[in-house]
């Protein structure tokens, strides 16, 4: 078995309500911050020989309004 950790953010241009109420909370705190996006994380361990990227097109996001990317989790 191997282990990936998916990252799913919004696309660029795209509003983000969580990123902004997030930036403006830190604003608000004192802290100076540039854009700030929400996003999830997927964590999976599949067989070996599963397409990844397939499986996240397909299943993890929606294409028309995220990007994700997959990395490797070494244990």
């Amino acid at each position: 078995m191997k282990r990936y950790r998916v990252v799913i953010l919004p696309k660029e241009g795209l509003l983000d309500p969580q990123g902004r109420a997030v930036a403006e909370m830190l604003q608000d705190n004192g802290y100076s911050v540039g854009s700030v996006k929400v996003g999830k994380v997927v964590e999976l361990e599949l067989p070996e020989g599963v397409d990844i990227d397939s499986l996240a097109r397909k299943f993890l996001i929606n294409p028309l309004i995220e990007d994700y990317s997959v990395e490797d989790i070494a244990e």
